[in-house]
């Protein structure tokens, strides 16, 4: 039963709000005392012409028994405080939860609506550094929320593979581009040769004029030029996918900047018919004063096209291929600016679903004390982020494993220490609001008992202990009745599904403000509570048979709610550590 949908179609006539008002203003108290729900009156009190106190004692006797599940409802300050019957709290969500299962928290609210993500969208032919995590792990997150509640979601990689940086590849693969290296490490080959280009161009600036001429002859599409843009483009794909297969992260189309490129005569064409279209010392500008905004450059001076243009074209293709009802940029905060100017255009040209684009912006990526192996100087790959993770973590299970699981074969000891070392790896970029900085340290990372993948993990792993041992001494939990799940009486039970019964309402406030930490919050907590429980009540040694039960359904109520948090998240749950 949905308790938070039942008390908003309980107001919605009392009230005369839409229930989507009601669900906004519907909160859940600070403090337990002030009851399961709090609905705030204040907004009502201009239009039903009485003080938010007096609307909440009438609301209140207007609700009468009408909520069978509420014990009681109390007024204060101007709140309407729901208090949930415990018993039926909680022995409602458990039963539901376990219905549920992976399905837990799966809505309808996108259905019919499709929405775009673009995110990751690394540059072709350089490092696949840490700082594409960020956009990689976060985007990868959102994508899967949505879908979950029911939106078409659409997984875009807009990959940087155009522009006059390939004009310059092009010149350096030909001065002093090594095969045989191109075939076996192919970034490194690549990035070899471009950091050559700039050091030579320092001396020979005539390079950066043979650079713009191979550009502009690949954006008319000439045999050689493109052949090698195609080739260094499939190369880096190949890289990639390593990490992305690693992290678990898929697309639904690689449509980089190049898709575009032909499109963008009518886009600039389309901004001359509005009128929009400036020189600007030979650039073609759209000016955005209005905005207080700089000049968006559409068409540089050398009629080549530029970011803002080809991503101008990206949104009108895909309004026109998807119908989209939101689309989605997951790039670094830095780029706000740019993302302004593209939407500020796209609304002076009058582009109806200017407002339905959005850029989710994040903060940096920090290594205070750059403690990290890697192959390629300053630049962090993500993948040595990657492996030094899941190598740090085996060595912890290793250590481990002597002392308590003596069984467990190396092969079982290396595909936790993956999961593990992945997981951490993505919940420290998740845990916090987006717009933080990132400044990682192995020890909270890694760290079994603190806000970090591996306690979460671990909780999953112990609850799931549980029930194996249940399984194996024959007690049967999973069609316990209702009688005995409203046994459930403890303080901590309580907790436990009060955290679960939340679940759903909390991924959806997390896509309304694509706030993925939200979730991480909740299986946290969710552990937390979890392993007091587990060292307060002797789960599977209660005398009580039918509470026994009621208490392993519970265990495995709240598995489901972590494996699932988990999973949205994009982390891989663990049976045994």
């Amino acid at each position: 039963m949905n308790f938070r949908q039942a008390i908003i179609d309980g107001l919605a006539p009392l009230t005369q709000l839409p229930a989507q008002a009601i669900g906004d203003l519907l909160e859940i108290p600070p403090q337990p005392q002030l009851g399961d729900y709090a609905f705030p009156c204040f907004s009502l009190a201009k239009t039903l012409r009485k003080a938010p106190a007096a609307i909440a004692t009438d609301l209140a006797g207007q609700l009468g028994q009408s909520l069978t599940f509420v014990d009681r409802i109390e007024t204060s300050g101007g709140y309407l405080n729901f208090f949930i019957d415990r018993a039926t709290l909680v022995s409602q969500t458990v039963r539901d939860t376990l219905d549920a299962g992976d399905q837990l928290g799966v809505s309808n609210m996108g259905h019919g609506q499709t929405i775009l993500v673009e995110f990751s969208s690394p540059n072709i032919a350089k490092p696949f550094h840490v700082g594409h995590a960020f956009t990689t792990i976060l985007g990868n997150a959102l994508a899967k929320f949505y879908q979950h509640l029911g939106y078409t979601t659409v997984r875009m990689n807009h990959l940087g593979d155009y522009g006059t940086q390939f004009g310059k590849l092009i010149v350096a693969y030909q001065l002093w581009g090594n095969e045989a290296a191109l075939n076996e490490h192919p970034i490194q080959e690549l990035l070899r040769i471009y950091v050559k280009f700039h050091d030579e161009a320092k001396e020979h600036p005539e390079l950066e004029t043979q650079a713009r001429d191979h550009f502009r002859r690949l954006e008319t599409g000439e045999p050689e030029q493109v052949a090698l843009w195609q080739r260094f483009r499939d190369l880096s794909l190949v890289e990639f996918e390593r990490v992305y297969q690693r992290l678990g992260v898929t697309f639904d189309n690689y449509n980089g900047e190049s898709f575009y490129s032909d499109q963008i005569p009518a886009v600039v064409d389309w901004l001359k018919e509005k009128n929009l279209i400036e020189d600007s010392e030979g650039a073609q500008v759209v000016r955005l004063d209005e905005k207080n905004l700089p000049p968006c450059i559409v068409l540089k001076s050398d009629g080549t096209t530029i970011y803002a243009s080809r991503d101008i074209a990206a949104v009108l293709y895909r309004d026109r291929t998807y119908h989209f009802a939101k689309n989605i940029y997951v790039v670094g905060t830095p780029q706000a600016l740019h993302f302004r100017q593209v939407f500020a255009v796209l609304e002076k040209a009058g582009f109806e679903k200017s407002s339905d684009c959005f850029h989710v912006g994040f903060g940096l990526v920090k290594f205070p004390d750059r403690k990290l192996s890697t192959r390629s100087g300053d630049v962090i790959l993500l993948e040595d982020l990657l492996a030094e993770s899941v190598d740090k973590t085996l060595e912890i299970i290793q250590k481990n494993a002597a002392l308590r699981h003596p069984d467990m074969t190396d092969r079982d000891m290396q595909e936790i220490a993956e999961k593990i070392g992945i997981g951490a790896v993505v919940f420290t970029f998740l845990k916090n609001s987006r717009e933080r900085d990132i400044v990682f340290s192995w020890e909270e990372m890694l760290d079994f008992e603190g806000d970090s993948a591996p306690y979460v993990l671990y909780t999953y792993a112990r609850a799931r202990s549980i029930l194996r041992k249940a399984g194996q001494e024959g007690i049967s939990y999973r069609s316990c009745p209702d009688t005995s799940l409203r046994l459930l009486a403890s303080d901590d039970e309580f907790a436990l599904a009060k955290l679960l019964e939340s679940f759903g309402p909390t991924l959806e406030k997390a896509v309304s403000v694509h706030e993925p930490f939200m979730l991480v919050r909740l299986i946290t907590n969710l552990a937390r509570v979890f392993n007091k429980y587990y060292h307060h009540e002797p789960i599977l040694k209660t005398q009580d048979p039918d509470l026994r039960a009621a208490r392993l359904a519970l265990v495995e109520a709240v598995s489901i709610g972590i494996r699932t948090g988990l999973d949205l998240l994009g982390i891989s749950a663990v049976e045994r550590m």
